[in-house]
C-alpha cells in the first residue's frame, strides 16, 4: 500500500507541476537604416542624327506617278526632301482607254498617236495615224503634206520637251 501511495503523490506533483509552469513568450524587436549617396555626371558633345526620309504615298495604283525621297544628315546639317516624278506615257494610256471606252475610236487612236513610237508603228502597219478627222490614205496626204512623213513613209521625229506630247501637226504649241 505505502507503494500505492507514494505513486500517487509522484503523479499528483508531477500533473500539478506541469500545470503550473508559464509558457514561453519571446519578443523581437529589429531596426534598420539604409543611406546612398550617387554622383553622376552626363556630357553630350553632338546630338544624335535627325534627317529622315518623307514618306510619300500614292492613294490608289489608278496614278502615273512615281514617289522618291531621300534624307542626308551630317554632324552639322540635315536635309530630307522628296517629290513625285510624272509618268507621261502612261497617263497618255489612260487617256486613250478612257476614250476608246466612250466610244471615241479614232480620238484613242490619235491620243495615242502622240507618242513617235506608235506614229511609227502605225506607218508601218499601213495605217496612218488619224488627223483633223481623217483616216487612212487622206490622213497620210495630210501628214505629208505638213511635213511629219516623207514621200518614202519616214518619219520626221521633232525635237520636243520631255513632258510636252506631240500635238497632231508634230509641233509643239
Amino acid at each position: 500500500m505505502y507503494k500505492k501511495i507514494a505513486t500517487a503523490v509522484l503523479f499528483v506533483m508531477a500533473t500539478s507541476s506541469a500545470m503550473a509552469i508559464d509558457p514561453i513568450v519571446t519578443d523581437s524587436t529589429s531596426r534598420s537604416t539604409s543611406e546612398t549617396t550617387s554622383n553622376s555626371t552626363t556630357r553630350v558633345y553632338s546630338p544624335p542624327p535627325t534627317a529622315v526620309a518623307p514618306a510619300i504615298t500614292t492613294i490608289n495604283n489608278d496614278v502615273c506617278a512615281t514617289a522618291a525621297s531621300g534624307a542626308v544628315q551630317t554632324q552639322i546639317l540635315g536635309i530630307s526632301m522628296g517629290g513625285t516624278v510624272r509618268d507621261m506615257n502612261c497617263e497618255r494610256i489612260k487617256l486613250s482607254k478612257n476614250l476608246y471606252d466612250m466610244g471615241m475610236k479614232v480620238a484613242a487612236v490619235a491620243t495615242l498617236c502622240q507618242d513617235d513610237r506608235v506614229f511609227k508603228a502605225m506607218l508601218d502597219a499601213g495605217t496612218p495615224c488619224p488627223v483633223q478627222g481623217k483616216i487612212g490614205e487622206q490622213a497620210k496626204e495630210i501628214w505629208i503634206a505638213k511635213g511629219r512623213i516623207k514621200e518614202d513613209d519616214i518619219v520626221q521625229n521633232k525635237e520636243k520637251a520631255k513632258d510636252e506630247p506631240v500635238r497632231d501637226s508634230g509641233e509643239k504649241k
